[in-house]
């Protein structure tokens, strides 16, 4: 099958009016990545070598989104909403080029996966001229009945025309299909509209092959495979879905989930072996973890490079561009963003580190701050092998702390301090005996008439 060229036609024109949204529908994200983007992902796994989406409400908003996660998919507009077959065929110069499968998808089920498509296609290569997707489900209200006869299937039948036999029938119509290239737009276009809406059913191709003898058959995948997003609620569904797909996942790869049902993953989150994540840790996008570190709990982390055996949080925030080298440590109450934090430093606790490098064994003091910011511009802040930042300094951008520098605790820094040189940058502290409780007691006369007056 793996010589068989295959076109996946992912119908996504629907208006989505019950997401109560300005955005197309198949544009809301499931694990950071529209919904319509895994099914993307789940088609080119499954050996597509041609994508083809047809596009409705919102034609120029899905068009710059599939220039992101699906650059070479060609795109179709449905002028008119006349049914899923009306739907398909707007792809007709797509169909027309000769595949050998036809797949035909829906940008609102992100849950399939590719071994249901593989094994629909498999069907195909093994004669088939239409394969159908079903599920099993023990409550069916609501679907489309798979009729099959002998190994064979019949027809599919809506649940408003199924008769009571018939209703009691728990294999069910997912909506994808594959269809044999060479037989696709001939089946297409023998769809009518003889029904009450009016409307081109992909449905009835089933029975229009079997009428001409070919081959019509079934698949089984399950039942998360068919979800269907139509509001927030059921989006809410697929992303619980989805998460604990991937948490089984990364656990059966040897990553150590203390709380797994806490652990938010993105779509594209890389977790090595023997990394253990404590509970209520979120990854956002492009996070790549090597093997043995660990992540403590409540830890935000997107944009993040983790080398093996770093130690990250709790309550860290790792932010794009954050590149942790091995055994570095950043701790409690930390951001980092745009910085490389080199093999085995430290920063431990109430710091921002932005724009910067932080040497190989280096440690950074409680409270420190990169300066990086003017308001307009960002500046770079280099901080050499084994320097030591004492706690409460702020060093402002563009500066450089040489190897081994030595920062004095509570200094603002403007100046680069060379390799091993000590940098002191506050204010010289003075004493005036007895001035503290002269003070007190000034104010608190000065409370006290403000007070008065206010009565």
């Amino acid at each position: 099958m793996s010589q068989r060229s295959c076109l996946s036609v992912i119908l996504a024109a629907g208006e989505g009016t019950r997401m109560k949204s300005a955005m197309p529908k198949v544009l809301h994200a499931i694990a950071g990545l529209p919904m319509v983007a895994h099914v993307v992902k789940a088609a080119e796994a499954a050996g597509a070598t041609g994508l083809a989406l047809v596009i409705g409400h919102g034609a120029d908003e899905m068009r710059k989104a599939a220039q992101k996660f699906a650059p070479k998919a060609e795109t179709f507009v449905q002028e008119k909403r006349l049914g899923t077959a009306h739907a398909v065929l707007a792809a007709r110069e797509a169909i027309s080029k000769g595949y050998d499968d036809i797949l035909v998808m829906f940008g609102d089920t992100p849950l399939i996966d590719a071994q249901a498509l593989a094994a629909a296609r498999q069907k195909l290569a093994e004669g088939a001229a239409v394969v159908v997707i079903g599920f099993r489900t023990p409550n069916p209200t609501g679907y489309g009945r798979l009729i099959e006869r002998r190994g064979k299937l019949f027809a599919i039948i809506e649940e408003k025309d199924c008769s009571e036999d018939e209703k009691k029938i728990t294999f069910c119509n997912a909506g994808m299909m594959a269809i044999a290239g060479d037989q696709a737009l001939q089946l297409l276009e023998k769809v009518g509209n003889d029904n009450a809406k009016g409307e081109f059913y992909l449905t009835d191709i089933v029975e229009i092959a079997g009428a001409q003898g070919l081959s019509v058959v079934a698949t089984e995948a399950s039942f998360e495979n068919a979800l269907g997003i139509n509001n927030r609620a059921e989006l809410a569904e697929a992303e619980r879905v989805w998460q604990a797909r991937r948490r089984r996942e990364a656990m059966m790869a040897g990553v150590t989930l203390i709380a797994p049902e806490t652990v938010y993953f993105s779509h594209d989150t890389e977790i090595g072996a023997d990394t253990i994540v404590e509970p209520n840790v979120w990854f956002g996008p492009g996070v790549r973890i090597a093997s043995a570190a660990k992540i403590h709990a409540f830890s935000h982390i997107e944009g993040a490079t983790i080398a093996s055996n770093c130690d990250v949080g709790p309550f860290a925030r790792l932010r794009p561009g954050a590149d942790l080298r091995n055994k570095a440590k950043v701790g409690n109450f930390c951001e980092v963003k745009q910085a490389t934090i080199e093999e085995g430093a430290k920063v431990n606790h109430l710091t921002y580190i932005g724009d910067a490098r932080v040497g190989a064994a280096a440690n950074i003091g409680a409270g420190t701050i990169t300066c990086n910011y003017d308001g307009y511009s960002k500046f770079f802040t280099d901080i050499g092998e084994g320097a030591f930042v004492g706690s409460n300094s702020s060093l402002v951008a563009p500066v450089t702390i040489g190897k081994g520098g030595y920062i004095a605790s509570g200094s603002v820094i403007t100046e680069s301090v060379p390799d091993d040189a000590l940098a002191f940058g506050r204010a010289r502290q003075k004493t005036i005996p007895g001035k503290g409780k002269e003070l007190r007691e000034r104010f608190a006369s000065a409370a006290a008439a403000k007070k008065k007056a206010a009565e």
